[in-house]
């Protein structure tokens, strides 16, 4: 028998309330094709990882609700030398927002965004100043799913969640009501494909538990040059990435995030159901 590395994949806790187990049978059904043995640990206690050619945290779905356990896991990693794609250095950075600031200090284009150390009406109306819009979306530094995310109306009182903690303030971009959200997936660095995500009709949250939708989508050369960009200013190259982009008025993209860690990487939209997401993973092994 041809040897087969062995690779685990960090998947959530039991009592996870997503649907993730079509989007893994996907991932595992392209990663066996490759030539790799896939199995399945709870990233919250994943148990000896020794003896796994690749551990790959593709759905350490809910570390933003425990982040102490989750840099933890990330200590040890690194402590024990345990091979992970993406590297830790980029799963750490990728972790906290605050890294949309690198990319802006590097000239990346992204989404305006204010960081207030506790929110507050003052904050607010000194980061609405900032930004020059009324109309805001406010979210943790840390989150994933869309959890803790608000969009902000004038005069609309601040959501009980977020007073007094540490917040992300950004304009509400009007692309993510009229084009939607566009990602962007790369493996080893080489694009692969592209969808749009549209939010329910009266939402602003284009994730599927919030109604949205997605299509396939042609990505436009602007779109590629701004998700180059993007991730030429990672730490160190990722084995995957995702990047999600938006629309201001005029039309220009904008980086909204950089999913490095556990994005769903929509297979089934790339003409390869995921070949070259395998070929690059078992390149890293």
């Amino acid at each position: 028998m041809p040897y087969q590395p062995r690779v685990a994949i960090l998947v959530p806790a039991p009592d996870y309330e997503e649907k993730w187990q079509p989007a893994f049978a996907r991932k595992a059904a392209a990663l066996t094709a490759a030539g790799l043995l896939v199995e399945q640990r709870v990233w919250t206690d994943p148990g000896d990882l020794a003896g796994h050619e690749l551990i790959l945290p593709l759905f350490a779905w809910g570390y933003q609700r425990d982040v102490a356990r989750w840099y933890d896991l990330l200590d040890r990693i690194e402590s024990e030398a345990l091979p992970v794609a993406n590297p830790v250095p980029v799963l750490r950075w990728n972790s906290d927002k605050a890294y949309l600031a690198d990319l802006a200090a590097k000239g990346v284009a992204v989404v305006p965004t204010v960081e207030v150390a506790a929110l507050d009406a003052a904050a607010l109306t000194d980061a609405r100043r900032a930004l020059g819009t009324e109309e805001v979306v406010i979210k943790p530094a840390i989150s994933g799913g869309a959890d803790g995310t608000h969009r902000i109306a004038p005069g609309a009182p601040i959501p009980a969640d977020a007073l007094g903690q540490r917040r992300l303030v950004q304009p509400l971009m009007p692309g993510i009501l009229t084009e939607g959200e566009f990602s962007l997936f790369f493996f080893g660095g080489r694009f692969s494909h592209a969808i749009v995500k549209r939010p329910a009709a009266g939402d602003f949250r284009v994730q599927e538990q919030f109604g949205g939708r997605e299509t396939a989508w042609d990505a436009n050369d602007p779109a590629r040059t701004l998700a180059a960009m993007a991730l030429a200013a990672v730490p160190v190259p990722p084995v995957y990435a995702r990047v999600d982009m938006v629309g201001d008025a005029a039309g220009r993209l904008h980086v909204m995030e950089l999913e490095l860690i556990e994005p769903s990487l929509f297979l089934h939209h790339a003409a390869d159901k995921g070949a070259a997401f395998a070929q690059a993973v078992y390149a890293s092994v």
